[in-house]
């Protein structure tokens, strides 16, 4: 298959649309659906992501994307009881392989952004996976292979018209890419810069130098992440897994900002006294997720009015009260913090800290670069420069 029609573009009026191949072969086979022109934007990129990770990793890799930007990226790494039940997972009837371990990862730490997203998986896709990507709000998924019994759980899935790629692992595009805007075509060599290179941890400016062998993990899962996130963006990554992504924002403070915030989301969401809220047993998916997120913010009164917490509780809940968010945010320690370019003030190191930072990995180069070492040192954070901007657009 040199090239394949879409129904259209980005949106319904730009037609006509279709993917193709200007030498060989498309390296895909659509197993079942029909991917739309932003499926195939943010399957292509997504399948990137995990591929490096696994490669830097050598653990099985998911990501989660909407909108050509990552909601979350994970490894494949065994669950806690307590993330079991934040990520809805706790009551499977079967045995969590490492790959759905992944996915279930990725797919959690921000299933509000995650809901109707396109999943990368690194590895041949098996029934576990597909089983609990079968009871997500989810457009498609693709991976370098399915299982006979993950195809026909995926094919139940949306009456048969969910999106299925397998795409071909020994693929690799030419060295320089190409796009237009505007009638005008732009190229450059692809950014295959390698993340997973120790030398990016040579240059050690502040007082700290010490960097766990699970932070260097994490903070390479963090750099591959931001080399697929539409730019300005920063990621907070802890025990293997992306847990606050802040894409696409024009000031850097405001993505350390927005990450901070979903970063903080994923640790309140572990607190005890939201994980035993009362919600009725008819509520759906989509609605606990976001009577949570409106619960654990600043405008929980929303969902604990009298006349409203009945739609979603047995019994009105207990506040969560703003001290008590404060106290509980404070416990979250051995966060790694990835940015795509320097930081240039260290206003976002202080907002870093807020959310249990104490490893960061950043270009450097600001000509504020003492100001941020400084504000590092006051925390104890140990920080790399690794010398290498990861912008994407």
């Amino acid at each position: 298959m040199k090239e394949l029609a879409l129904k259209y573009g980005c949106n319904p009026n730009q037609k006509p649309s279709r993917i193709f191949m200007e030498e060989g072969e498309l390296p895909i086979e659509i197993v079942c659906g029909r991917p739309g022109y932003i499926n195939f934007l943010d399957a292509l990129n997504a399948w990137q992501l995990v591929s490096e990770l696994k490669e830097a990793t050598g653990l099985p890799a998911a990501a989660s994307f909407k909108h050509v930007s990552p909601a979350g990226a994970a490894v494949g790494l065994p669950l806690s009881d307590t993330l079991k039940k934040i990520y809805f997972v706790d009551d499977v009837p079967f045995e969590l392989s490492p790959l759905a371990c992944a996915y279930a990862r990725a797919r959690g730490a921000d299933r509000m952004c995650s809901y109707g997203d396109f999943v990368a998986l690194s590895d041949v896709c098996d029934e576990a996976t597909a089983r609990l990507i079968k009871r997500e709000v989810s457009d498609g998924v693709i991976a370098p292979g399915y299982t006979p019994e993950a195809v026909e759980v995926l094919k139940a899935k949306r009456k048969g018209t969910y999106n299925v790629i397998k795409i071909d692992p020994a693929y690799r595009p030419a060295p320089i890419e190409r796009k237009q805007v505007f009638g005008i075509t732009f190229e450059q060599g692809r950014n295959e810069v390698k993340l997973d290179d120790p030398a990016l941890f040579d240059d050690i400016p502040t007082k700290n130098k010490t960097f766990t062998a699970e932070a260097r993990r994490d903070l390479v899962i963090s750099l591959i992440t931001l080399k697929y996130t539409q730019s300005n963006s920063v990621c907070y990554v802890k025990d293997g897994q992306a847990i606050g992504i802040g894409a696409g924002q024009q000031s850097r403070i405001h993505c350390t900002r927005l990450a901070g915030n979903k970063a903080d989301e994923w640790w309140l969401r572990q607190c005890p006294k939201v994980m035993n809220l009362p919600f009725r047993e008819d509520i759906r998916r989509a609605d606990r997720d976001n009577t949570i997120n409106i619960y654990i913010g600043d405008e929980y009164e929303d969902v604990l009015q009298d006349g409203v917490w009945q739609l979603f509780f047995t019994e009105k809940p207990e506040l969560l009260t703003p001290a008590e968010r404060k106290a509980w945010i404070a416990r979250n320690t051995g966060v790694a913090l990835g940015s795509d370019a320097f930081f240039p003030f260290g206003d976002n190191i202080e907002r870093a800290h807020k959310s249990g930072v104490e490893y960061i990995a950043q270009a450097g180069g600001s000509i504020r670069d003492d100001h941020v070492i400084a504000t590092c040192d006051k925390y104890g954070i140990a920080m790399a420069f690794t010398h290498v901007r990861l912008f994407h657009h």
